[in-house]
């Protein structure tokens, strides 16, 4: 049976290349009916960070990557979540496996394929400064390699810390296949004598991959191709253990447009990031999926069964991939047009609430600065409005703030139409008040309102009647179209705004 698993570090946020590998594992294990697997490589105590690892399993979560093995949270009756694990390869934390490493260091000491390192930090430091003075690759000079067993029994008698340190024959070269890249192969000569085992008895991580691949049958190793350098190591500790290693496939590079690699220097890099943006989980999957796998086909928009159906290492490329931000939007605005109105209010709703334009009370929602309450059907058609112009959820606020405002705040100018004056655009407000006063409150729709002034525009011109409206409802130069705006505010709102309008304007003609 195919097993594959997503290994991450809580060492913060989760990483877009990161989600990228679980993906991608997760589209294998799926698509060969095999099992995917969540395990916690925890080992570097220093960079972890408290709640990284139950943010990891949220976030997998939202994003619909359900694995089969590993830590789960699990709410208990008093809603306290609490981390589970399930499996019976577990544990699936690496902090909680380290006397089995342990184990294992002392197990290729004792057979020749490890030893003893007895030196310290500092005598480290001044032999890497002197290799880099002399223009050497800083590497470990292999000098307690050399000590005589008497020697290492004494140190160790003395109980002078150490690490166990991975013996690299110093001779020959070793080859491998990688499903993506084919056949590999590197000199012994430049791989370094690797510590396997720190002096505080945690591993390091290639002693810890190995074992627990091993150990929890992993049959297919699928990462990023920054470990490539490490294979070499790791079929070392295979082939002195005497263990048959997994098949390896090493994805490519995320790239930048400029072709650096993506960091959190140069972009946003977190999954939760662009969350709380308000793009949704399928778009993120479907973009990622398409950073590195060819599908060979023009789709583009994919939904996670036709990933699953699709996919296969075959069609991963060598070179890097390009995280187009643009191409991300399009899709997402793609993936929002999609939505039921109904689904897509629901989505938004959070956004709404965080940015402080409505809370909600009960089933109902109060807007904030107006006090007024609304209800989900009101926001509903906000939503609809706004929905062909919208890229991510989190643009509603900036799209569609106007309707929350107890008053609006723009400039007098953008009222103008092309060469009109004040007076002309103070003119024209006045009869479109004038014509929407007729039309009675229930009657107060869209249709109603463009039948009403459809007859002024003939008469004065569709840009001098329709833009100043649009501006004095919402204060903005992009908008919906402003009889829709109107239905939304309801009669006395827009009534109100457009008197508004024509006050800012007498100020304005005022000051000339």
């Amino acid at each position: 049976m195919v097993r594959v698993r997503f290994a991450p570090s809580p060492t913060g946020f989760l990483h877009i290349g990161s989600l990228r590998t679980a993906l991608y594992n997760f589209l294998f294990a799926r698509k060969n009916k095999g099992k995917f697997i969540l395990r916690i490589e925890d080992t570097d105590i220093k960079r972890q960070v408290p709640g990284a690892l139950e943010n990891l399993i949220i976030v997998l979560k939202k994003m619909g990557l359900d694995y089969d093995e590993g830590p789960f949270l699990v709410k208990l009756k008093n809603k306290k979540l609490v981390i589970k694990q399930k499996g019976k390869y577990g544990p699936y934390i690496q902090s909680q496996r380290l006397k089995i490493y342990q184990k294992f260091a002392q197990k290729l000491v004792k057979n020749g394929y490890a030893y003893y390192c007895f030196c310290t930090q500092a005598e480290l430091e001044k032999m890497r400064q002197e290799q880099i003075a002399k223009k050497i690759p800083p590497m470990y000079d292999e000098r307690c390699r050399k000590l005589s067993e008497k020697e290492i029994k004494r140190k160790l008698e003395e109980k002078i810390p150490y690490v166990i340190r991975l013996k690299v024959p110093e001779e020959g070269r070793i080859k491998f296949y990688d499903l993506i890249r084919g056949e590999i192969e590197f000199d012994f000569k430049n791989i370094d004598d690797q510590v396997l085992l720190k002096s505080d008895g945690y591993p390091t991580y290639h002693l810890a991959v190995v074992v627990d691949d091993y150990l929890m049958k992993i049959t297919h190793i699928i990462r990023g191709e920054e470990w490539l350098p490490s294979v070499p190591k790791h079929l070392l500790i295979y082939q002195a253990l005497g263990w048959q290693p997994p098949k390896f496939a090493h994805l490519p590079l995320i790239l930048n447009p400029d072709r650096s690699k993506l960091s959190k220097r140069k972009s946003d890099v977190a999954v939760e990031s662009y969350l709380n943006l308000g793009y949704l989980p399928e778009t993120i999957l479907n973009f990622i999926a398409l950073l590195g796998w060819n599908p060979d086909t023009n789709q583009e928009i994919f939904s996670l069964d036709e990933l699953i159906k699709e996919f296969s290492l075959e069609k991963i490329q060598k070179s890097g991939a390009i995280f187009n931000r643009e191409k991300l939007d399009w899709m997402n605005g793609l993936y929002i047009r999609n939505k039921s109105v109904n689904e897509l209010t629901k989505l938004s709703l959070p956004f709404l609430i965080n940015a402080k334009l409505i809370e909600k009370i009960n089933r109902k929602f109060k807007i904030i600065q107006t006090k007024e309450i609304v209800d989900f059907n009101w926001l509903k058609k906000i939503v609809s409005l706004e929905q062909e112009r919208m890229k991510k959820l989190a643009d509603l606020e900036q799209l569609a703030d106007f309707f929350f405002k107890e008053k609006l705040d723009y400039s007098a100018e953008i009222l103008i139409w092309k060469k009109m004056n004040f007076p002309q655009v103070k003119n024209n407000l006045k009869l479109i008040k004038k014509n929407l006063l007729k039309i009675s409150k229930n009657k107060f729709k869209t249709k109603e309102i463009y039948k009403t002034l459809e007859k002024l525009a003939k008469e004065k011109g569709t840009g001098e009647i329709f833009w100043p409206f649009r501006v004095a409802l919402s204060g903005k130069t992009a908008s919906p179209p402003p009889a829709e705006i109107a239905e939304i505010l309801g009669k006395e709102k827009t009534i109100k705004r457009i008197d508004e309008a024509i006050k800012l304007l007498n100020y304005e003609d005022s000051k000339k």
